[in-house]
């Protein structure tokens, strides 16, 4: 077990240049989130004459497309300074969002669809962990949890005020105002915030170079990092077929369309209180004893969904999803440098990033073609919570394979 070198307050304040300018990238992410996407999926279906299986299959397609370019720009994080990268990837998203309000065929929407996953749910994510990955070491589960709240307060905020804006104005309107509002807000703050590096203590430097430091072509022959992997695909893939499939899935509950919109907020509440006590408990005896726990309330969320028709079933889901989403975000973001070292951080993140972009494309679309050949997506749950459940029981074996490989750890009791 290890001692924390101070408090969570003082950790906070020593540090909070870099641990917000972390929560604004992956909030800025939120703009190539599916959760963003689809809340104008409706009126972009009309707009360019398609189905529902059509618009499923162009998504999944511009998702792909990210994951696969996310394998090979994800290693530019090794190379760049995050301060430089951060202002590239928030202009490269703006000049996404502005594509997309004037895009005026399939063609030009699927580009835009593409740029808005690679460099929001990819880049800016990817960007914003390996950074603090890199940045800290005795406190690195906590500066992880802080800046996945990010996603949390973007999709407890954005939705309804997208919603509240869609009522006002057209949703090309609202995608140029997105532009405009990275452009204005976003760009300067991270400039701010992200002006200069945080440097690494000497102990936290020694630490985060001590023990083997795997490249990427090590760990990809790695069988313990392919099964960790296998379980992190299942948050995405089941977090992005519920989002992509809430009105549907509003229609066969009987559900106000209120319903699904108002359980945003329980998710994202819950997710930064369990992922915040997660990075402390992190800290103190490391991700490797976390990580099978993470799958666990996921697995109940997706059966007491699939099983109750009342409206606070939602509610309960998106409790167990926000539970999930708060462990995994903590551990994921910690166990790479933890197991893998820092040297080579980025290049291996980029194949966990992708695995994961990956798993949020397939989502949607397997989860379609199910429904449309008979099996609801009601049932559809019942198996993902029994893969949920299996992965937990192989994962735990996992994490002691894992924790053989652990190197003992120096505390830092000062931090830049």
């Amino acid at each position: 077990m290890r001692d924390l070198p101070q408090t969570f307050g003082a950790f906070f304040r020593r540090n909070f240049t870099w641990l917000a300018g972390g929560v604004l990238l992956t909030f800025c992410s939120s703009v190539g989130q599916t959760f963003f996407i689809s809340l104008f999926a409706g009126q972009i279906r009309s707009d360019f004459d398609m189905s529902h299986g059509e618009f499923g299959f162009l998504y999944m397609l511009a998702t792909l497309g990210s994951a696969i370019t996310l394998i090979w720009l994800g290693k530019i994080v090794d190379h760049i300074e995050v301060t430089r990268l951060a202002k590239f990837l928030i202009l490269a998203l703006a000049g996404a969002a502005f594509l997309i309000s004037i895009a005026q065929n399939w063609l030009v929407l699927l580009v835009a669809i593409y740029l808005l996953r690679l460099f929001g749910q990819g880049m800016l994510t990817h960007t914003a962990l390996v950074a603090m990955g890199r940045w800290f070491h005795a406190e690195r589960g906590r500066a992880v949890a802080i800046t996945t709240t990010g996603h949390q307060l973007g999709e407890g905020l954005l939705p309804i005020l997208m919603v509240s804006l869609l009522v006002l104005v057209n949703w090309r309107i609202a995608w140029l105002l997105a532009a405009v509002g990275l452009l204005l807000l976003a760009l300067p703050l991270s400039h701010k915030l992200l002006a200069v590096a945080r440097t690494p203590t000497s102990a936290e430097r020694e630490q985060s170079e001590r023990g083997k430091q795997w490249t990427r072509a090590e760990v990809l022959k790695d069988v313990p990092f392919w099964m960790v992997c296998t379980g992190v695909l299942a948050p995405a893939f089941i977090g992005t077929s519920v989002f992509f499939h809430q009105v549907h899935l509003a229609q066969i509950k009987l559900w106000a369309p209120t319903v699904v919109a108002s359980s945003f907020v329980v998710m994202s509440v819950t997710s930064i209180g369990v992922g915040l006590l997660v990075g402390q408990l992190i800290d103190r005896f490391s991700a490797r004893i976390m990580l099978p726990l993470f799958l666990c309330p996921l697995g109940i969320g997706c059966a007491s969904l699939g099983y109750f028709d009342t409206p606070w079933s939602m509610q309960v889901f998106m409790f167990f999803l926000g539970a999930s989403y708060g462990i995994s975000s903590a551990v994921f973001g910690s166990i790479w440098p933890e197991i893998y070292g820092t040297r080579h951080l980025g290049s291996i993140r980029a194949i966990v990033s992708a695995a994961m972009v990956f798993a949020s494309a397939l989502g949607p679309g397997i989860t379609g073609w199910f429904i449309d050949r008979g099996i609801g997506f009601e049932r559809q749950l019942f198996f993902m919570s029994a893969y949920c459940l299996l992965m937990m029981l192989i994962l735990f074996p996992i994490s002691r394979v894992l924790a053989g490989r652990a190197q003992p750890v120096i505390v830092s009791s000062s931090n830049g």
